[in-house]
């Protein structure tokens, strides 16, 4: 590889690709192709692109035009991610100036990638520049990681996905699930802890589904078990998201409730609240499964904080329907709801359903959702007023009004970029990864609001300022 080469990489969408990013930065890094925060004179373009939904895909291709629009005679622009795997001959078709296509499970081949562009006449045909097969043994190793900012990361325990879900595109262009090997899941959680990492937030496709491809399903707890008892004392937390119901078990919740680094938290997307709606969807139907994980969780962890996800207006959803979804969340009571309109994806048996429904029914039930979920969160979060949580710091800003200094952190209730935050007012200049001791007096409908309690190294808020002024 030729040295003094830069790269300027974009990710788009979801924490699985800012995952894959990250290794593919390492490596470039270790081929002596070095970050470039100019993309007009950088050497190397790529974009990691989200082709999950179609307003994904199009803000993919608008990101890949504008470099493209940009592009000089010596610069290479890649396509890799989603939607490369996905629509490799659209984006081609599309933004003709991409010299290369990267698949989802060839990340780890960027260079070679770069190098076929390099070598090749000027004049060349690119699909002879696509890597989107299924990957070597490099999948089995450790993914190479970049220092920790903010003392969080993802760590990805899977790809692929074996449900069947009527209107998700993954399985197309993912394929099935594939499980990484416990051993590497823990090296590189190590390495992790050891450039900076104090939370880890396991992520997949469907992490409860963790090991059925190798012939073990329900091997998540023992994952856990692993990441828990074979990682030093910097980690801290310990984070589930993207669990499937049904596969939330006994022993995944036992894990939970008895290792203390993995915190009381648990997303789980039920994508809906009304049996008619998820056998449309293909998704698990019986409420009571649903209603008998709620349970058990909230009895073996009285703290446990619940995340979903539901899509409103999904075809065929009546007024009956929706209502079951808002009685469903009443409910249930989950600390934390996303939304969003259902959007049909080509190639997917739900963009074949009858009775769409309208644009404007779709934004109005969203928003009845979330006006619905509004108290419901502000009841779970007036809660903690009282209770002294520990918060990892993620930045700071002002208050409004005064513009007196403010920190932003996040508590053990919250995931980084979906949920949301502590505010501690009064104080300023914490690093960004900072754990500090919070008491909650007050609340919000989406956040804390709390003040610090001066630890045995912070024996006042002078010291505290001192010590990181």
């Amino acid at each position: 590889m030729t040295k003094g080469q830069t790269y300027h990489l974009i990710t788009l969408g979801c924490p699985k690709n800012e995952v894959d990013s990250d290794g593919m930065e390492m490596l470039l890094q270790q081929a002596n192709i070095v970050e470039n925060a100019d993309a007009g004179s950088a050497d190397v373009l790529i974009v990691n692109t989200c082709g999950f939904l179609e307003a994904a895909k199009e803000e993919s291709i608008g990101v890949l035009r504008d470099l493209a629009g940009g592009k000089r005679r010596h610069q290479i622009l890649i396509a890799a991610g989603c939607l490369a795997q996905r629509n490799g001959d659209e984006v081609l078709k599309r933004v003709p100036e991409v010299d290369g296509l990267l698949g989802t499970r060839r990340w780890m081949d960027v260079v070679e990638l770069i190098k076929r562009v390099r070598s090749g006449p000027q004049q060349r045909r690119l699909q002879r520049y696509s890597l989107l097969g299924e990957p070597d043994e490099a999948f089995e190793q450790p993914v190479p990681r970049p220092p920790v900012a903010g003392g969080s990361a993802y760590l990805k325990i899977s790809d692929g996905c074996n449900a069947p879900c009527a209107f998700c595109t993954i399985p197309s262009f993912k394929g099935k699930l594939r499980s990484r090997p416990i051993e590497a899941i823990v090296d590189e959680a190590n390495a992790l802890v050891e450039a900076g990492a104090s939370e880890l937030v396991i992520v997949a496709q469907d992490t409860t589904d963790f090991g059925r491809d190798q012939g073990e399903p329900d091997s998540l707890p023992r994952l856990l078990s692993a990441l828990c008892n074979r990682t030093s004392d910097a980690l801290k937390w310990v984070r589930l998201m993207y669990a499937y119901p049904g596969h939330v078990s006994d022993a995944l919740i036992e894990v939970m409730a008895s290792q203390d680094k993995i915190v009381p938290y648990l997303d789980m997307p039920l994508q809906h609240g009304d049996p008619r709606t998820l056998r449309r969807m293909r998704r698990p139907s019986r409420l009571e499964m649903v209603f008998d994980h709620v349970d058990k969780l909230r009895a073996a962890m009285p703290d446990v904080a619940l995340r979903t996800t539901f899509i409103v207006g999904y075809p065929g959803e009546t007024e009956e329907e929706f209502q079951g979804l808002l009685s469903f969340v009443q409910e249930i009571r989950f600390d934390k709801v996303g939304a969003f309109p259902f959007s049909p994806e080509p190639g997917t048996p739900a963009a074949e359903l009858p009775d769409p429904v309208p644009e404007e029914a779709k934004a109005e039930r969203y928003a009845r959702l979330m006006e619905a979920q509004q108290p419901i969160s502000l009841r779970q979060n007036q809660a903690q007023v009282g209770k002294v949580l520990d918060i990892l710091v993620e930045g700071e800003g002002a208050v409004a009004e005064t513009a007196d200094p403010l920190v932003l952190g996040r508590s053990y209730r919250d995931a980084p970029e979906v949920d949301g935050l502590v505010l501690v007012p009064g104080i300023a200049n914490v690093p960004a990864g900072t754990m500090l001791q919070v008491h909650i007096n007050g609340a919000l409908e989406y956040d804390l609001v709390g003040e610090p309690l001066l630890a045995e190294t912070y024996s006042s808020r002078k010291k505290l300022l001192t010590e990181f002024g």
